[in-house]
C-alpha cells in the first residue's frame, strides 16, 4: 500500500524527489503518512480534496483485499 500511495504522489507533484510516505502499523489496521512539498500540497489535495479522496477510496480497496484497514493522512 504504502508503494501505491507513493507512486501516485510521485506522478502529481512537481518536486518527485520530496514525497515521503512512511508506514505505521496500529491496533486499528495501517496508518500511512505523506509529506509532499509545501508548493505540491495542492496538487495532492486537489480542488475540494478531490484527489486525496480517490487515493484513500483505491487504498480502501487494496485493503479490503488485505483483510485490514488503512489510513491515508497528508502532511
Amino acid at each position: 500500500m504504502k508503494e501505491l500511495v507513493e507512486y501516485i504522489a510521485k506522478a502529481i507533484v512537481n518536486k518527485p524527489d520530496d514525497v515521503v510516505v512512511t508506514e505505521e502499523q496500529s491496533e486499528g489496521g495501517v496508518l500511512l503518512k505523506l509529506q509532499v512539498d509545501q508548493e505540491d500540497m495542492g496538487r495532492v489535495i486537489g480542488k475540494q480534496g478531490r484527489v486525496v479522496q480517490a487515493m484513500r477510496t483505491l487504498l480502501r480497496v487494496v485493503a479490503v483485499k488485505q483483510g485490514t484497514r488503512v489510513e491515508l493522512v497528508v502532511e
